[in-house]
Parts: structure tokens; C-alpha cells; sequence
């Protein structure tokens, strides 16, 4: 979901751009590691979630630029809708005296 919405927001990210756009965006409290980014995104790309293609960095290294595609868009919603049905439920119970 984190990966998802990073491209949501910024259109084309390279992998160590979305890791660094997740940790920025929690404060440090989330990190997402390689070995967990790359075959997140392979994933998405089997599932027709993002696209990809090669490109330049700023530094002038070659890197893989991802993009969210409309059915990744449709995963997006249904995650987040799943997310807040879960974080609501959590929230009652620990609101609860």
C-alpha cells in the first residue's frame, strides 16, 4: 500500500526514492528495506499494478523508473479501504474504557 501511494503522489519514482519517500513521510518510524522493495515491486509488475522502464537519476546513474497504472490505482483504493476498515476497528478497542 505504501509503495502504491508514494507513486500516487509522485508519478515516477525510482526504488530508492520510494524508500526514501516512506521514511521521510513516517518521521523514521517505517523503513523499507531492499530485499523487501524490489520483490514488492516485481509483484506489482506481474500484477499489472505499475509499469517500468529505465531511466537517468539525477546523479547520473541508471535506474528503473516505476509508474502507477490505472488497475494499480483500483489496488490503491480497495488497500486503503481495507486499511482504515482495520484501523477503525483497532481504534474502537483501544478507545474502549
Amino acid at each position: 500500500m505504501l509503495i502504491l501511494k508514494a507513486l500516487s503522489l509522485h508519478g515516477s519514482l525510482h526504488g530508492f526514492e520510494m524508500a526514501n519517500f516512506i521514511q521521510q513521510s513516517s518521521e523514521d518510524v517505517l523503513q523499507v528495506e531492499e530485499g523487501s522493495l524490489y520483490p514488492a515491486l516485481q509483484r506489482m509488475l506481474i500484477k499489472g499494478w505499475v509499469t517500468a522502464e529505465w531511466g537517468v537519476t539525477d546523479g547520473n546513474r541508471r535506474a528503473r523508473y516505476y509508474k502507477l497504472t490505472a488497475s494499480g490505482r483500483k489496488q490503491l483504493a480497495t488497500e486503503l479501504s481495507q486499511f482504515q476498515r482495520v484501523f477503525g476497528a483497532i481504534n474502537r478497542i483501544v478507545q474502549t474504557a
